[in-house]
């Protein structure tokens, strides 16, 4: 198998690619953007299932389908992205570092911070690029969210309260349905790498970790509702909450501070538009409702703060930089490994009390 970009002559040549599983995550998040990035050339998809499969062939005229991950080794791949149920992850990845490839690996990089460790380890013994898709680093919300803490609109923030609620009141399909916390499943490894993700971004490490942790459908085998509050250096505080079982969701962000709050509603737009078919090349790609922004201000006085446009192309786009030696990696696998080392502080510190 071939290394990446520069190993293969022409540094310039699309980067030749495999995606490793096709349902939401590989088909919308991976495959879609890589797709309309020149940049790339998607070479390959991986998957058994035949209705996936044709899915791929009509979305991605040319692409080979194989049904196991041996059948990417003879393709000369620059880069294999693993979007495969969480507890396979390291499998994978491990293989395709050891076969000379760059790798992304959809959150969370492994089901425990250890595994991930050695994963990073792997990859920087071997000189093989690795990274994880931590995508809501560019949703509109967030970026809009940063900016104004970094500018300072906010004047001394004190306090972050960030949530993923959607309304999922059945078990959902496929593996996530009968998936332990231990084999990867629940909402604290699904949705928590991303808020405590943010969280850590916009603040730094946690010094201080507490969660509660309940497991509240019927026939539910995992955790699916979730709070989780962090203690930042200075005295920040991050509460963090996730569930499939709040009727009304509160407050996408509220970033209060000494000066003003920032609060916006609903979820950046760009998962639902990639799943609807729009392409990351369309005008509207990425912008949010612009009846619907953000509340920026104190109280009655608080003015509308028009919300950025989300990028998820932004991810691939800087990994072709880094795989050519020109940029660092879009994510340092190291801040996926630290947000899971959260992650599970926040487990073991509602042990005594979870269910």
């Amino acid at each position: 198998m071939t290394g990446p970009g520069p190993e293969r002559g022409d540094e310039r040549a699309p980067l030749r690619v495999g995606v490793v599983g096709y349902g939401l995550a590989g088909r919308v998040f991976h495959a879609s953007l890589l797709a309309v990035d020149p940049a790339y050339d998607l070479v390959a998809v991986v998957t058994r299932d035949p209705a996936k499969a044709d899915a791929a062939r009509a979305a991605h005229p040319g692409v080979e389908v194989v049904d196991a991950v041996d059948g990417l080794w003879p393709l000369a791949l620059d880069l294999v992205v693993v979007a495969t149920p969480n507890d396979t992850h390291v499998e994978v990845a491990a293989e395709a570092l050891r076969r000379g490839a760059a790798v992304v690996v959809d959150k969370p990089l492994a089901t425990s911070a250890e595994e991930a460790r050695a994963l990073v380890e792997l990859a920087e013994s071997l000189g093989r690029p690795l990274t994880v898709y931590q995508n809501r680093r560019w949703d509109g919300d967030f970026l809009t969210a940063s900016r104004l803490v970094r500018d300072g609109a906010l004047g001394e923030v004190h306090t972050l309260e960030s949530r993923f609620e959607p309304w999922k009141t059945a078990n959902r399909a496929g593996w996530k349905a009968s998936a332990t916390a231990e084999q990867g499943g629940g909402i604290l490894l699904d949705l928590g790498p991303h808020l405590v993700d943010q969280a850590l971004r916009l603040f730094g490490p946690a010094e201080e970790v507490h969660a509660e942790i309940a497991v509240r459908r019927p026939g539910a085998v995992a955790d699916d509702d979730v709070v989780v509050s962090l203690r930042h250096a200075g005295g920040i505080r991050s509460r963090l909450w996730m569930s499939h079982v709040a009727a009304q969701p509160g407050p996408r962000f509220r970033v209060l501070g000494s000066q003003g709050a920032y609060v916006v509603h609903g979820l950046d737009p760009q998962e639902a538009q990639l799943a609807a078919g729009v392409s990351p090349a369309d005008p509207g790609y990425g912008l949010s409702d612009p009846a619907r922004p953000g509340l920026l201000g104190i109280g009655a006085d608080a003015r509308p703060e028009p919300t950025d446009r989300g990028d998820y192309p932004a991810f691939y786009a800087q990994l072709a930089v880094a795989l050519r030696g020109e940029g660092p990696l879009p994510v340092d696998p190291r801040d996926a490994v630290a947000a899971l080392e959260v992650v599970e502080r926040a487990r073991r510190s509602a042990e005594p009390r979870q269910g």
